[in-house]
């Protein structure tokens, strides 16, 4: 990858960084929604939850590996550290989805598919736009220093030769 290609990735805007977010994260959700629908039918004797999960799983590890090539323009693979940080948004999402829908029956006796889908829907975007929020700022940010990335020990020979780079006398004790 040339340099040129390396900094248009690192200057991807927030409007534009949205929009790929919908688009991949949107595209993996309906993905996965056809997925959890054909393997609950598929296979009838395991639990839809189970088959859920599983899909739910699946598509947070695909969508956090676009995000991190594609969505934030980092333009290489996920570390650990993002695909669990990313897990954990996506479990924080669907606590709000599903926290939405059981209010609604909660206050709804029977509620209709049309206001589930609703409930929901509107939950699982406002949800979206808090995880695109943490995913920008906090697991694909490019703020971290190359020091706290790249941590080394502090060692005797270390501190010697930055404090004789910030003092010249430092080199000689006879100077």
């Amino acid at each position: 990858m040339t340099a040129e290609r390396r900094r248009e990735r690192a200057e991807v805007g927030g409007l534009v960084a949205f929009a790929r977010f919908v688009v991949c994260g949107g595209g993996v959700g309906v993905a996965a929604s056809f997925a959890v629908a054909a393997l609950a039918g598929w296979l009838p004797q395991v639990p839809w939850v189970l088959v859920n999960a599983l899909v739910t799983a699946a598509s947070t590890l695909l969508a956090t590996e676009l995000h991190a090539r594609f969505t934030f323009g980092l333009g290489g693979r996920a570390t650990w550290r993002q695909h669990v940080q990313s897990a954990g948004s996506a479990v924080a999402a669907y606590a709000v989805t599903c926290s939405a829908v059981l209010v609604l029956h909660q206050v709804v006796a029977r509620p209709g598919a049309v206001a589930e889908q609703v409930v929901y829907l509107s939950a699982s975007g406002l949800a979206g736009v808090a995880r695109f929020a943490v995913l920008r700022l906090v697991v694909f940010a490019r703020t971290r220093s190359a020091s706290a990335t790249e941590a080394r020990p502090l060692t005797v020979a270390v501190a010697r030769a930055r404090i004789a780079a910030a003092d010249p006398t430092g080199l000689c004790r006879a100077a």
